[in-house]
């Protein structure tokens, strides 16, 4: 067995990145130069859920598992992707849109639903807009053993750029010691019907709610 292929499905975390209304813009700015200190060193200021991320249970539930509490084995797992680019703006994505990867959903797995938006509204007004899981699909996918849920948009809920909205499958997700990842892109590039997902984020101690991580996709090969 070897890795045949790597896929990149993490966004560029810049001052340019697009984060959810209301949180930490991020900053990165240089600390030291070649020039006149010898050597590079960037500062970087932004928040845990900057780019793409994963969350804690920590971020929602008052006495949740933070971060540093967690099994890695919630960040590692073989990928069930659901391709849902057919939805329109602010459409849910419900139990029967999954249904043909059912049979694959179970412990271990890692649900990554394909809506197609980072790579087509990533930076753009209409990256609030993006189709979220259904209530009630969500309960059913963690039903079926699966603890570990990601999204190629902004969120696994419905967004509201105004007011606090409302967040289900955040709550039933994190609520059941599981794990979100958000703003995830490029899942289009993933060819491997079973491919190894890696969610592994920064190690932040105290109380880290969630953090920014590098997502790849590991194609494997006998050949």
């Amino acid at each position: 067995m070897r890795i045949a292929r790597v896929v990149d499905l993490s966004v560029v975390v810049d001052d340019r990145t697009q984060v959810f209304p209301g949180d930490p813009v991020p900053a990165l700015r240089p600390a030291t130069r070649i020039e006149s200190d010898g050597y590079n060193v960037l500062s970087l200021e932004l928040g845990s859920h900057t780019g793409t991320h994963v969350d804690a249970p920590f971020h929602f539930v008052a006495d949740g598992a933070r971060l540093e509490n967690l099994e890695l084995s919630l960040f590692v797992g073989v990928g069930v992707i659901a391709d849902v680019t057919g939805h329109t703006a602010r459409q849910p994505i419900t139990w029967r849109d999954l249904e043909p990867v059912a049979e694959r959903l179970g412990a271990g797995a890692i649900l990554l639903l394909r809506t197609g938006w980072s790579e087509r509204h990533l930076g753009t007004s209409l990256y609030h807009d993006h189709p979220y899981l259904d209530q009630d699909a969500c309960r059913e996918v963690l039903a079926r053993g699966v603890r570990t849920i990601a999204i190629d948009a902004l969120n696994p809920d419905e967004t509201s750029v105004e007011g606090a909205g409302a967040f289900p499958v955040h709550e039933l997700v994190l609520g059941s010691g599981g794990v979100l990842a958000e703003n995830l892109t490029n899942l289009s590039a993933v060819v491997s019907p079973e491919p190894l997902i890696s969610l592994l984020p920064i190690r932040l101690g105290r109380e880290a709610d969630g953090a920014p991580c590098r997502a790849v996709a590991l194609e494997l090969s006998t050949g």
